[in-house]
């Protein structure tokens, strides 16, 4: 099927494709035809011929071709930026940092810390991302779960965990008597990277500020880290998930009156990965029950 007969369904299932493997920029404004004679040895390759060899095509024709297909379209009034444009660009590292802080340590609520990550642009993730994914739950909840990043699935609805990885991990809460309206849910990074890739140490280094200033603001009894991300950027440790994982350790904050006990868990993406886990995921559950009775 040739792309003048695609239906508007498929058209829609490409651009969804793209988007999901990370593509977020055009090109140009104008479609390349790859069936005119300076794309001939593409054309030959795209349709599955094995001759790929160029066909003799003269200069003439070539500029010709090439002037025909890469031609800037006319200049539209200069009113309104373009939607595929960014209006502003992320800022340096350093300076953004330095932003990072200043509006994090300037939030005095859970809503201007919302207010100060929508207003922020030294992350670039930012550019990408169709929403800030702030948090979910109860703010007023003991207990305080924090992930990698957003999904998908998180980035169009707006909110953490609420793709498959979500759905099993409100089975894990559901098993030890929790539910959202019993916890408060957030993550190191609020946009979600392209293709879904880990963060880099970069983007968590300028994020940090304000998943403190968030904890600060929360003041729970009991963290979880969720997935060796989190557990390792919070923790400030190169140690991974295995080792992390089922150990109390006490996490301190400038802005916490008190240390508050944190554990790392799996995080439900691996355990769907990896169900033989699974198992040790149950005994950090059943621990933190153990710890919440212990508030009670």
């Amino acid at each position: 099927m040739t792309q003048a007969h695609l239906t508007r369904q498929e058209a829609l299932a490409a651009l969804i494709w793209y988007r999901e493997i990370g593509v977020t920029d055009i090109v140009s404004d104008a479609a390349l035809d790859y069936r005119k004679a300076a794309f001939l040895p593409a054309a030959k390759f795209l349709n599955g011929q094995k001759d790929l060899q160029p066909a003799a095509v003269s200069t003439a024709a070539a500029e010709e071709s090439l002037s025909a297909t890469s031609a800037p379209p006319p200049q539209a009034p200069a009113t309104k930026p373009s939607p595929m444009q960014p209006q502003s660009q992320p800022l340096g590292t350093a300076e953004a940092s330095l932003d990072a802080r200043r509006l994090a340590a300037e939030a005095q609520s859970l809503e201007e810390l919302e207010a100060a990550l929508k207003s922020f642009e030294g992350c670039a993730l930012k550019r990408t991302a169709t929403h800030t994914v702030f948090a979910d739950g109860n703010p007023e909840a003991k207990i305080m779960l924090i992930g990698e990043a957003p999904g998908a699935d998180e980035d169009r609805i707006g909110k953490p965990f609420v793709g498959v990885s979500g759905q099993l991990l409100d089975k894990m809460l559901a098993a030890i008597g929790l539910d959202r309206t019993t916890v408060y849910i957030s993550n190191i990074i609020n946009w979600r990277p392209p293709g879904n890739r880990s963060p880099s140490a970069s983007e968590i280094a300028v994020c940090m500020p304000f998943i403190r200033r968030h904890i600060e603001l929360v003041k729970p009894e009991i963290l979880l880290f969720v997935g060796g991300v989190s557990a390792k950027a919070l923790f400030e440790t190169s140690q991974g998930i295995t080792k992390l994982r089922g150990r109390w350790t006490d996490y301190q904050s400038e802005g916490l009156d008190k240390p508050v006990p944190a554990m790392a868990i799996f995080h439900p993406a691996y355990l769907l990965r990896s169900p033989g886990q699974k198992k040790l995921a149950w005994r950090d559950l059943l621990a933190v029950k153990k710890r919440i009775k212990a508030f009670e």
